[in-house]
């Protein structure tokens, strides 16, 4: 990556857009890659605009590296006023765009992003079982640690 694309993914990353959990989602997907370990939550809420539904708002949590924060907080801008089959069109270099070409060895996280948005979007994808009720489990409930793991969570700002 050149030093414009870093700042821009460091800059995402430190300043996320749209990170917590949303409740009362029309849409919730979550997503694992087991070669890097990643996971990421995405919830998504639609409104009626001219007559469509359209997405008004997409959330995300993240366990996951800063490129992966930073394409979901790009991508959850991005698909905001877009219809979920519009969505659905994007592709994770779509998706990453705003923060430039992303280096080999960090499109999986991309497609990481575009994965939970179609976990969340797509009718015939596979599910997890996510419960429906708001007050549902966060992605740090699920992690089982073995040996010695500590997690820090962020507190929410007005701004997420």
């Amino acid at each position: 990556m050149n030093d414009d694309q870093t700042k821009a993914v460091e800059n995402a990353a430190k300043n996320p857009k749209n990170l917590g959990e949303m409740e009362g989602a029309d849409a919730v997907g979550t997503v694992g890659r087991s070669d890097c370990g990643d996971m990421l939550r995405m919830w998504v809420k639609f409104k009626e605009e001219n007559g469509r539904k359209v997405i008004d708002r997409a959330t995300f949590q993240t366990f996951g590296c800063q490129t992966a924060i930073a394409v979901a907080s790009v991508a959850t801008e991005m698909i905001r006023g877009k219809t979920a089959g519009e969505a659905l069109a994007m592709s994770g270099e779509q998706l990453s765009s705003p923060l430039g070409p992303l280096p080999p060895m960090k499109i999986h996280c991309a497609q990481l992003v575009e994965d939970a948005l179609k976990s969340a979007l797509d009718p015939a994808a596979s599910k997890p079982a996510v419960p429906a009720i708001p007050s549902g489990p966060t992605l740090a409930d699920q992690i089982t640690p073995t040996g010695k793991v500590k997690i820090n969570l962020l507190k929410k700002t007005s701004e997420s």
